[in-house]
């Protein structure tokens, strides 16, 4: 289920609310009252395909750095990790 953020238009109070994507927008404020609007958000983040599926976070290199993916040489510079 999605988080959906809102802002309010008369208090500028900002709060969240999982909703199905069916579900009807909130339409006012939960501390005035007041008319509020849903804000575009950037997403939950980047899913990225590895050697078994899809996963949501790249794997831990095992020379320290958490930027290689299971089909990269860890050993090198390419993947940023160094030696």
């Amino acid at each position: 289920m999605p988080a959906y953020e809102y802002q309010c238009e008369s208090c500028a109070g900002r709060f969240e609310r999982r909703q199905k994507m069916s579900d009807p927008e909130v339409e006012s404020c939960p501390k005035c009252g007041g008319r509020v609007k849903r804000l575009i958000s950037g997403g939950a983040g980047v899913i990225s395909k590895g050697g078994d599926g899809y996963s949501a976070a790249p794997s831990t290199c095992g020379m320290g750095g958490g930027c290689c993916s299971p089909e990269m040489d860890c050993g090198g510079d390419a993947c940023g990790c160094g030696n």
